[in-house]
């Protein structure tokens, strides 16, 4: 309910972020459908972040991320994003969230199976698929790969399942554009526009405070999470230590596509999630309590500081 009221007081408050256009055909089109700041383009976020923070919950109870039930990577999650008003604009990027999340879900499938193919097809086929609303995806098939060796499932045949996953979609792609228009436009379809002069004076000083300060809870949460490691399970372990490989490349990807930086930012949503919920959890002490209150407040401050235009 909160999540839903930031998003309406952002709609009628006129607070709204810019995002560009990105290149991509396919997210135009989308675009062109669901155009931004509308009441449409709102609810169909929102519906998207419901969707998806089911989808979360679903995710910690079938493979046990966090040995306990319960809604703190659901709560973080929707808190994230109602806070994170550029999110409330790229529908694209929630619909693409919605197949990465899946994507997990076959990955995490194949744990200790080097013959699990169809799972690693299927995993680098959706995560190739959502590569069409958001190119840089893509650069994170190689770190599934690594996945798999972190979940034991690495193999030639797994290896091969996901080569033929990852281009599967693409064939599919040209081989309707050249059926629709007779002709292939590959620069339409896939563009991207690398920023290797990343540079921290681009964001307001209100920003840096508050990246720093989620960056400072970030460390402090997997130093609780990777202290308590010893009473998890090993697939347990495994996974929470491929959803940190994950938010690296994805924060790296954002840098390096610093012009898409928002399409990122519902996937970082989900990786924080479940990385923060972990020792907020099972950390049943003063100090992790404190430290949510903190991160709690943070947030709250953050609305309140770029509601009132400070």
């Amino acid at each position: 309910m909160s999540c839903f009221a930031l998003w309406v007081i952002t709609y009628f408050g006129g607070h709204f972020v810019t995002v560009s256009m990105q290149n991509n055909s396919v997210v135009v089109f989308l675009q062109s459908i669901l155009i931004p700041n509308t009441i449409l383009s709102g609810l169909t976020a929102i519906s998207f972040t419901l969707l998806n923070a089911f989808l979360v919950a679903q995710l910690n109870n079938r493979f046990t991320l966090i040995r306990s039930r319960t809604f703190l990577p659901i709560f973080i999650f929707v808190l994230l994003l109602g806070v994170w008003n550029e999110t409330h604009l790229v529908n694209g990027s929630h619909l693409a969230l919605t197949i990465f999340i899946i994507a997990l879900f076959f990955t995490f499938n194949m744990f200790h199976n080097r013959n699990a193919s169809e799972e690693a097809f299927m995993g680098s086929f959706l995560i190739s698929v959502s590569s069409l609303f958001i190119n840089p995806l893509i650069f994170l098939i190689p770190v599934f790969w690594i996945g798999f060796i972190m979940l034991q499932s690495f193999s030639l045949r797994t290896l091969i399942a996901s080569l033929l996953g990852t281009v599967t979609p693409w064939i599919l792609t040209f081989s309707g554009q050249y059926l629709i228009y007779s002709k292939i436009d590959f620069a339409s379809v896939f563009s991207i526009q690398m920023n290797l002069d990343f540079n921290l004076y681009t964001f307001t000083l209100v920003n840096s405070i508050y990246i720093a300060s989620m960056a400072i809870i970030l460390i402090i949460c997997l130093a609780g999470m990777f202290s308590n490691y010893s009473r998890d399970a090993i697939h347990t372990r495994n996974k929470l230590n491929f959803i940190f490989l994950l938010l690296i490349a994805i924060l790296i990807l954002s840098i390096i596509f610093e012009n898409q930086f928002s399409s990122f930012l519902p996937i970082i949503a989900l990786l924080f999630s479940f990385l923060i919920s972990h020792p907020f959890t099972l950390k049943q002490n003063n100090f992790f309590s404190i430290v949510f209150i903190i991160f709690c407040v943070l947030n709250i401050s953050f609305v309140l500081i770029k509601f009132i235009n400070i």
